[in-house]
């Protein structure tokens, strides 16, 4: 605490957790982060097979830090159950077991915290410009067959520590709606209806086949260029708002200057560029 004020400290509260106590404070402080603008934008898809896919074809791996620590988890509850006594004071055993899960649990939890911000951070510093979909968790956790996978992941978390890194970096941060990323087509823009399991985008109209991942985070992308076009152009009259809004885009535009910010409004994919793509031949 030697390098802030006491006028500084707004607020102290003391919390406790599996481990033992800890001690909070909330400082009044202005963060602030260097960042060197190169003109480098990225859309990245959140999936379940890979955490995220960006508009380059890169991925980042699903830790699945739950599903790794999901025997411990079960063998330290069947102990804690088989402990148990209905009816009657738990025994001192019964406590120290139930310690014992609790802190599985929150290792589990810091393991998330941990990598959603080495993620978003690795993300934001690499980036002028970065652009997401708005997803809403807690209606895509309705699936009782995903829900567990999901909450795993842990998107939503990673997505708050995008946008509060972008705000530090002063870099262009853009939430868009996620309706049709997945269906229409990167290239040609065709819509190409798939189920869950189909992983590969194959396009009839361009013959472009590529990862269906890769191809929505093209789109979001798009999309996210459009958003910032359309501010640039003045027509877009809120400069921040909630970017998990279902159907509205959150955008964070900072000091930036505008010459900048127009250099990021170029299109993903030029004509010199789309024939990297890869395209399957006609029957």
């Amino acid at each position: 605490m030697v390098y802030y004020s006491s006028q500084q400290i707004r607020r102290v509260r003391v919390v406790k957790r599996a481990d033992g106590y800890y001690c909070q404070f909330l400082i009044n402080y202005d963060r602030e982060e260097k960042h060197e603008f190169t003109g480098s934008v990225v859309g990245i898809d959140l999936g379940l097979k890979e955490f995220y896919t960006d508009s380059n074809g890169n991925t980042v791996e699903n830790p699945r830090f739950l599903r790794k620590s999901e025997k411990r988890l079960k063998k330290a509850q069947r102990r804690l159950s088989k402990r148990h006594q209905k009816g009657q004071k738990q025994s001192s055993n019964y406590h120290k077991q139930r310690q014992k899960v609790a802190k599985l649990h929150l290792k589990v939890s810091r393991q998330r915290k941990d990598r959603a911000i080495k993620d978003a951070l690795a993300l934001v510093q690499s980036n002028d410009l970065v652009v997401y979909e708005a997803l809403k968790v807690s209606n895509l956790v309705k699936n009782h067959k995903l829900a567990k996978s999901i909450s795993d992941a842990s998107w939503y978390q990673f997505t708050q520590w995008v946008n509060y890194f972008a705000k530090i970096h002063k870099i262009t941060c853009i939430a868009v709606p996620p309706q049709f990323t997945t269906i229409d087509c990167s290239v040609c823009g065709a819509k190409v209806y798939k189920a869950l399991s189909t992983r590969t985008h194959q396009c009839p109209h361009c013959q472009t086949v590529l990862d269906r991942d890769w191809n929505a985070a093209i789109n979001i992308l798009k999309k996210g260029l459009k958003y910032l076009g359309e501010y640039l152009n003045g027509t877009v009259g809120q400069t921040e708002t909630d970017p998990n809004d279902w159907g509205e885009s959150g955008l964070w535009v900072f000091n930036r200057d505008v010459e900048d910010l127009s250099r990021l409004v170029e299109p993903v994919i030029s004509r010199s560029d789309s024939g990297r793509i890869p395209r399957h031949s006609e029957a």
